[in-house]
């Protein structure tokens, strides 16, 4: 019987975790190979991890001017009221600039701060019109990046005829696809952001945006990116996490454990270490929004 040499056994890989979600999907950000796989291609509603597509349009757009500054009109609010969507809480005649109203898209989920993007970077002669025009933008933007089981009818999540949804591989693709830009890169791994801008009334407004994802500041590593949390889709949650030289996108949705708890679970089968059974989950402060 031989001891060690050519004929010894492997030794085995860890395996892998279970996942309270219906669809996941992580990758190798470096490479795109996949590293955990479960209903991959399967389509599902993807709420609000609809804006990593809404951004990336924006961040795609050739010479886009992250300093342009945008007037908030009245109907995005009153948009976020009919539906009762996720707010930035953006105050009609303020003005921001593309790179704050990412924030705000990013961050608390502002269903208000992504119609202003969508409505500024379609084009026509009417909201309606313009709002319409970026959706085919984020449509072309997906069958560019070849996400075959991808669609989408809404600039938020917030889908009106069902047709916004997504796999969990090819929303980890997008999402690595957009990693790129240092931009979106910034914004996404922030806890917090406090950002100042020219309010209606001629003075200055202060916004304090938390970020939903409070995977940030409990997973040591973690560097984004987007919550997602609606009655179709249920709770999702696109993450990504560097640690050494190692960086890894996942892909959470309809989770109907922790989904936190589960993205660090995945993380720590991508990087072999065993942190997650001892994360805390950062939490929100009173009257932030959750997502």
């Amino acid at each position: 019987m031989l001891a060690g040499g050519a004929l010894a056994a492997p030794a085995h890989a860890a395996a892998a975790p279970t996942v309270g979600a219906k669809g996941a999907y992580l990758l190798d950000n470096a490479n795109g190979k996949s590293l955990y796989s479960k209903a991959a291609d399967t389509r599902r509603p993807m709420a609000s991890t609809t804006k990593i597509m809404t951004a990336a349009v924006v961040l795609d757009t050739k010479n886009v001017d992250l300093n342009r500054k945008i007037t908030i009109k009245k109907e995005y609010r009153d948009y976020v009221t009919k539906v009762g969507a996720s707010t930035a809480d953006l105050r009609a005649g303020d003005k921001l600039t593309v790179r704050q109203l990412l924030y705000a898209t990013m961050l608390p989920s502002g269903c208000d701060a992504a119609m202003a993007l969508a409505d500024s970077f379609g084009s026509g002669s009417t909201s309606a019109a313009r709002t319409k025009s970026f959706i085919s933008k984020m449509n072309a933007k997906a069958k560019e990046l070849g996400l075959k089981n991808t669609s989408f009818d809404s600039f938020d999540g917030n889908s009106p005829g069902k047709k916004t949804y997504t796999s969990p591989r090819d929303l980890a693709n997008l999402t690595r696809h957009v990693m790129r830009k240092n931009d979106f890169r910034t914004v996404v791994k922030s806890t917090k952001t406090v950002q100042k801008a020219p309010a209606s009334n001629g003075g200055t407004r202060t916004y304090t945006w938390y970020n939903t994802n409070k995977l940030l500041g409990s997973y040591k590593g973690t560097i984004g990116v987007k919550t997602g949390t609606n009655t179709p889709a249920g709770p999702c949650l696109v993450f990504a996490g560097t640690r050494g030289s190692k960086t890894v996108v996942g892909v959470l949705l309809n989770d109907t454990g922790d989904r936190f708890k589960d993205a660090a679970k995945l993380m720590d089968h991508a990087f072999g270490t065993k942190t997650a059974k001892d994360m805390t989950v950062r939490k929100l402060p009173k009257g932030a929004q959750r997502d």
